[in-house]
């Protein structure tokens, strides 16, 4: 699959309104390894004092947070998913956060983009980020940890 460009995507004023508001993260990908890209932003934004929620297959604790298998698994509100996975596991991902009810926003890291993922978030109600990183973001609009 080729590179697709964001045709769905929050702009500044939404981002900064997004991380300010939401509380609890489920971070999808979350690797236990702290040399990954998923770690060091989950890392990030625990300081920074979000409620991390790691989605991972395997282990069951990564920074000190309940690792849950998948989304369905965890059983309280999830405000946004922050997703480090790669474009063909979206759809999927989407589909288990619309069934949830509960997710607000559908964030998928820097370099991640699925358009029809993206619409099927925002046709449920769901705000859409895509290829941006929510650490970056964080330290540029709300101010570094």
């Amino acid at each position: 699959m080729e590179c697709e460009f964001p045709e769905i995507n929050a702009d500044l004023d939404e981002i900064k309104e997004i991380l300010s508001s939401v509380k609890t993260i489920a971070v999808v990908g979350l690797s236990p390894n702290p040399q990954k890209d998923s770690h060091r932003v989950a890392s990030y934004l625990q300081k920074a004092g979000y409620k991390i929620v790691p989605i991972y297959p395997k282990g069951d604790e990564i920074l000190g947070e309940k690792v849950y298998k998948s989304l369905e698994e965890v059983p309280f509100k999830i405000d946004m998913i922050d997703v480090f996975r790669k474009p063909a596991a979206l759809v999927p991902i989407v589909e288990a956060a619309i069934k949830r009810g509960d997710v607000d926003v559908v964030w998928f890291q820097a370099g991640i983009v699925n358009n029809e993922a993206a619409a099927m978030a925002r046709e449920a109600g769901m705000k859409v980020v895509q290829n941006r990183c929510t650490m970056v973001d964080h330290k540029n609009l709300i101010g570094a940890v």
